[in-house]
Order: structure tokens, then C-alpha cells, then sequence
């Protein structure tokens, strides 16, 4: 499993009329404001959204190469793998990117430096799976035994742990100029209280996550998990108890949006306690746990944005 950090809250669509006085809000959110106000803070949400709904499906799509990699290398060597197709991915999040803005101020270049790197990664990726393709489609291997499968697929591993390692680089030099942009954009925004409720179930969730990724290549510890999950329980079940109380008319139909996400979040802690206890029993965590709570994970971060949006 690879878990994608969602930081996004995406609120590109939030009037800048909602930001008005501005003294309560962060030293970083002021320097955003004086650089451009609502309109540099929008551009540095539309940035972070844009950016992580790209590595979300980029990583999804380079997952699937590798899949069909080890398969190539296993059949082109003699073997009896069947080849699973690899659907073509619309990178249209990326498309939206023209430019990192000016609000990262002196992040900018290290995170352009970055996005470089990630977009040169995903190019390459792309032409040497194009190449792999030929390779077994013109049955190639039956001259060399599978060597030059075995090549370009250390060579698709490499650039896609580049890629990772980028796209993952850039999402972490973001978030401190993306927070700056949502406290300004929801300085007064009537939604705040449970919109950034709902983020620290995101950031617990995430942690969580973390903790799992980890312990799913490693050494399962019970003690480490059950004390994540039980920080994850507390942040669930302060989020639920909240009672969505808007009295702006235009935001009633968010009361469901909320709802929903707390139920989603509520279905992950379950599954996430079966896999607690399987791992438990196992020593290790499974396969087919690793992609329940990886679907469960996802339920919840599409909840999420629904209520964000």
C-alpha cells in the first residue's frame, strides 16, 4: 500500500468576501495576505489540491506499471505470469499546474526544484513502460531471455521511488504556506469549526497510516498501533459529537456532507480494529487487510472532500 498525505482543503471556491479583519491571524497567514491576499491564498490552495490529486493518481497508475513489470520479468524469464493491462491514467490535476505561486516565498524554489524532478520522473516512467510494452507485446524476450525486462523494470523501480520520494518532498514543503491559506480563508468562514475538526481526523488518520505503511514492510507492534488507533478514536469521536449548526442557509446541505464523513471515518476505525487483531494473531500484517483499510482509507478521504468542496 502507498498512502497518498492529503493535505488538501479545498476551498478555491471561497468567496474572498468572507476574509475581513485581519489581526488574528498567523505571521505566515499575514505574510500570504500581504502578498496577495485572497487571491495568493487561493492560488496556493489551488496549488496543494491540484498537486495532490495528481500524486494520488500518479502513484495509483505507477503502481500498476510495476505490477505489470514483475509480471513481464516473471513471464519473459519462462514463467507462467499472466499480464495484467495497465488502464491509461488522465493526469488532468496536473494539466492545471502552470506555475508554483509566489506565495511560498523562499520554499518556492526548493519545492519548483522538486515538481521538476516529479514531473521529469513521471515522463520517464511513461516512455520506458511504453518500451517494456514493445518489448513483450513483439515477444523480444525469446531472444534474450528476459534480460532487457529485467533492466528496465530496475530501471522503472528506480525512477519510481524517485518519483515517491519527490512527490512526497514537495507535499511536506507545501503544507506550511497551504495551513497559512486555509486560516486565511477561513478566518471568518462560517464552516471553520468543523472544517478544521474534520482536518485533524485527516492528520490523525494520516498518522495512522503512516505507522501501518511502515509496519506493513517491518515488525508489527501492537502497542505502537493500539496507542495510534486509540489517538484516532478520540479525534473521530470528538469530530462526530459536534453538532453542525450553520445558520447561513446556503451551507445546510453540508449537515449531510459531515454526517457522511463521520460515518466514513467511523467504518475505518472498524476495520481498522480487525486488522489490529488479525495482526495480532498473525504476527504480521496481512495482504488482504493492508487493502481493506487501504479502501476504507479512501472512503474517507472522498467523504472528506465532498464536505470540504
Amino acid at each position: 500500500m502507498r498512502k497518498i498525505i492529503v493535505l488538501a482543503m479545498a476551498l478555491t471556491v471561497t468567496s474572498a468576501s468572507v476574509i475581513s479583519c485581519k489581526k488574528d491571524v498567523s505571521t505566515l497567514g499575514k505574510s500570504v495576505l500581504n502578498l496577495g491576499g485572497a487571491d495568493e491564498a487561493n492560488a496556493i490552495i489551488e496549488f496543494n489540491n491540484n498537486f495532490v490529486d495528481s500524486y494520488k493518481n500518479t502513484s495509483r497508475h505507477i503502481e500498476s506499471i510495476l505490477r505489470y513489470a514483475d509480471e513481464a520479468v516473471a513471464k519473459a524469464k519462462g514463467g507462467n505470469a499472466m499480464i495484467m493491462p495497465v488502464i491509461g491514467s488522465m493526469d488532468y490535476a496536473f494539466s492545471k499546474i502552470k506555475e508554483i505561486p509566489s506565495g511560498f516565498e523562499k520554499d518556492k524554489t526548493a519545492i519548483e526544484a522538486d515538481f521538476n524532478i516529479y514531473k521529469a520522473k513521471k515522463e520517464s516512467i511513461e516512455k520506458k513502460f511504453e518500451e517494456l510494452k514493445s518489448y513483450m507485446n513483439s515477444e523480444d524476450y525469446k531472444d534474450d531471455k528476459g534480460a532487457k525486462a529485467d533492466a528496465i523494470t530496475k530501471d522503472i523501480e528506480t525512477e519510481a521511488q524517485a518519483l515517491f520520494t519527490s512527490g512526497e518532498n514537495v507535499i511536506a514543503k507545501i503544507k506550511p504556506a497551504t495551513d497559512a491559506a486555509e486560516e486565511v480563508i477561513l478566518k471568518d468562514h462560517p464552516m471553520k469549526d468543523y472544517i478544521m475538526s474534520s482536518k485533524n481526523v485527516m492528520n490523525s488518520l494520516d498518522s495512522n497510516i503512516d505507522v501501518l505503511d511502515k509496519q506493513y514492510s517491518g515488525k508489527f507492534s501492537e502497542a505502537e498501533v493500539q496507542k495510534k488507533y486509540d489517538e484516532l478514536a478520540k479525534t473521530v469521536e470528538a469530530n462526530s459529537k459536534l453538532e453542525f449548526n450553520v445558520k447561513d442557509p446556503q451551507y445546510s446541505y453540508k449537515k449531510s456532507l459531515f454526517e457522511s464523513f463521520n460515518k466514513s471515518a467511523s467504518s475505518f476505525l472498524d476495520t481498522y480494529r480487525k486488522l489490529i487483531r488479525n495482526a495480532k494473531d498473525a504476527g504480521k500484517i496481512s495482504d488482504s487487510d493492508i487493502k481493506q483499510i487501504d479502501s476504507a482509507y479512501e472512503s474517507v478521504l472522498n467523504s472528506y472532500n465532498s464536505f470540504v468542496k
